[in-house]
């Protein structure tokens, strides 16, 4: 009975996944639950070791305020500056552009003569 029973198995043919077919499957679903949970969840949450900034973006924002003449843009919306050292805080241009506090970080912001004025007087 031995004899048929090894026989039987070794005459049953079957179409088996390869390894390479295995290794794309598992490394699909590992990407697919990552950039699910990083678009709900958040991306700093799941790669909190990657230091992102939005300087550039802000000089950018605050030199389009200062050459339209946007007195509120420029003096009143708060931007979250994330530099990628410091802690992210909320200031608006005018306090980027002339404040002591900022002026050793170098952000770049330009200073708006034209509305700095305007700013102190509200």
């Amino acid at each position: 009975m031995d004899g048929k029973r090894s026989g039987v198995l070794r005459d049953v043919k079957g179409q088996g996944l390869s390894v390479n077919a295995i290794i794309l499957i598992i490394l699909g679903i590992t990407v697919l639950v990552v950039l699910i949970l990083g678009f709900t969840i958040g991306w700093s949450r799941i790669l909190p070791f990657v230091n992102t900034n939005n300087v550039q973006n802000i000089v950018v924002a605050c030199d389009t305020a200062c050459t339209t003449g946007s007195q509120y843009d420029y003096c009143s919306t708060p931007r979250m500056m994330k530099d990628g050292t410091n802690e992210e805080f909320s200031s608006d241009c005018n306090e980027l552009a002339n404040s002591d506090t900022y002026k050793d970080r170098n952000y770049g912001v330009n200073k708006c003569p034209s509305l700095a004025s305007l700013c102190t007087s509200e």
